[in-house]
Formats: C-alpha cells, sequence, structure tokens
C-alpha cells in the first residue's frame, strides 16, 4: 500500500508519523525520576543499538564504509547532533517544556542565518522579515523567563536551536553524503560523555517501562522517520511538521502533569509558531512553481 502512494504523500506521511511519535518525549522526560546524566545515557545508548542494527541489516558489509564516506561534515555533524541531545534534557529540566519547544522552533530562522554567513545563501526579505518578528517575540519570552528564574533553560534551549540549525547547514553543505551514520555516531558520543557522570545505572519502578518506552518511540523510531521523510518532500515541508511538536509536546505535558505555560509563554510562542507555519507555506509554495 505505502508503494503505491505518490512521494509526496509518502514523505508527508512518514514525517507526520515521526513528529507524533516525538511529541510526547517531553512528557516521558518530566515523569521520568531518573537523573539527567541517566537519561543522556539511555537515550544515546539504547537508539544508538536500535539504529546501528537497523543498518547493519540494510548496509551489512558496507557499514564501515557508510561510515567513512560521512567524511569532515558526518564529523561535524556528530558533533552537532550530541550537543543537541545534551542541551535539550538539560534546558527541559530546567524551564517549562513549552519554552523550550517554542526556542526550538527557531531552529529554521537560525539556520537561514548561518546559511548566509558559512553558504553564502542570502535570504529573501520574507525570510528576514519572519526571523525579525520571531527574535522579538523570544526576547519577549526570555524577559518573562528572567522574572520567574527559568532563564537558565531557555538558554539551553536556545542553545539546542542553534545546534540543530548548525546541523542543517552541514546537512546542506555535503548533499551528496549520507549523514545517517553521523547521527548513530552523535548518540553514542551523548552515551559515552554521560557514562563519566553516571553514578548509578539503574532503572527502577516506573523508569523500567518509561525510559526504554522512551528512547526507541521517541528517539529511535522517529529519527529514522523524519531522516528518510526529506527523500520524498522538501525540507521545508517536513520543517512545518515539527510545528506539531511545538503545540503538541506541551499540550501534553500540561494535560498530564497540569504543567501549565505562562501567558507570555503562550502569546510569544503563538507569534513564532503563526510566523514559521506563514514563512514555510511560502517556501513550500515557491519550491513546487520552480518544479512545475
Amino acid at each position: 500500500m505505502f508503494h503505491n502512494l505518490s512521494n509526496q504523500k509518502k514523505g508527508s506521511l512518514l514525517a507526520f508519523v515521526g513528529v507524533m511519535f516525538i511529541t510526547p518525549d517531553s512528557l516521558f522526560i518530566r515523569l521520568a525520576n531518573a537523573d539527567t546524566y541517566q537519561l543522556l545515557f539511555y537515550r544515546g545508548a539504547i537508539p544508538f543499538i536500535a539504529v546501528l542494527v537497523g543498518l547493519l541489516l540494510i548496509y551489512k558489509s558496507n557499514l564501515i564504509k557508510i561510515f567513512l564516506d560521512t567524511g569532515y561534515p558526518g564529523i561535524a555533524y556528530s558533533l552537532t547532533f550530541a550537543l543537541t541531545n545534551i542541551t535539550f534534557i538539560i534546558s527541559i529540566q530546567n524551564t517549562n517544556v513549552a519554552n523550550t519547544l517554542i526556542m526550538i522552533a527557531l531552529a529554521p530562522m537560525l539556520s537561514a542565518i548561518l546559511g548566509l554567513i558559512f553558504l553564502k545563501e542570502n535570504p529573501e526579505k520574507k525570510t528576514w522579515f519572519a526571523i525579525l518578528i520571531t527574535t522579538i517575540a523570544a526576547i519577549y519570552i526570555f524577559y518573562d523567563s528572567i522574572q520567574i528564574g527559568n532563564f537558565f533553560g531557555d538558554i539551553f534551549g536556545l542553545i539546542t536551536a542553534m545546534g540543530l540549525a548548525a546541523g542543517a547547514v552541514i546537512v546542506r553543505s555535503a548533499k551528496t553524503r549520507n549523514l545517517v551514520p553521523s547521527a548513530v555516531l552523535g548518540k553514542l558520543i551523548v552515551a559515552i560523555i554521560a557514562s563519566f557522570f553516571v553514578q548509578n545505572y539503574e532503572l527502577v519502578n516506573k523508569d523500567l517501562i518509561i525510559v526504554p518506552a522512551m528512547c526507541i518511540l521517541c528517539v529511535a523510531i522517529p529519527f529514522v522517520l523524519v531522516t528518510i521523510a526529506p527523500r520524498f518532500i522538501t525540507a521545508a515541508e517536513v520543517n512545518l511538521f515539527f510545528l506539531l511538536e511545538t503545540i503538541l509536546g506541551p499540550l501534553w505535558v500540561w494535560l498530564v502533569i497540569k504543567e501549565q505555560p505562562s501567558f507570555e509563554t503562550i502569546f510569544g510562542g503563538l507569534i513564532i509558531i503563526i510566523t514559521i507555519a506563514i514563512h514555510s507555506i511560502f517556501v513550500i509554495k515557491r519550491t513546487e512553481s520552480k518544479i512545475n
């Protein structure tokens, strides 16, 4: 049945399912009793093993060659991927989930700025206008966080967004290379770094279910689906689906553990989400018009 779908429908389905798997991730992190380094270790180790086994089944004896072919861009992508995995957990544990996910929603705008600096890709006026609006909204949220003491977590959320943006620029600069193995290596780096700080690897009580479920359902599976999706649809269209996480992620947390975002976060977040959605739709329409 999947093979009978058009490329547009295949890519959209993969991106939608992948992002929907991601949306409860923040809730699982909140529900887990494991400390920061335990979470980092298992969120690195379990997806690393799961996806590595998948790559081994696909590439078999060519697996080592696939890793080596990533080259220097692969090394850079592994490092940025590892950084974002670490800063994401730190951010989630030190601010409202909504704040973290709204900061991450800035990634497409930040990638436009980095693309100008490193790839000499000058964004259109509409993109600069969107960057200005989202930056003002982010500053508005930061000001609120300073007042209530969430500034530390918001900063790490912004670092996560910058890491994601840098990763996107690296992928764009190495279009001919398959960087999926680099992301797998990034997960291994996370597990290794966390292992230096973990005092107890034992998962107890509900963590025996929550942590493995989170690592497989919210990390490993969506990682594969979202990596495959751009083969069928544009990166702009995939980014549009990620707005679902920004909206639904805080909603799950709000419904289950009653963590309510502040008015400033909701207002500023809506401005960011609407701005990025409108901008993404313009990008998609322009891309489709060029194809047609």
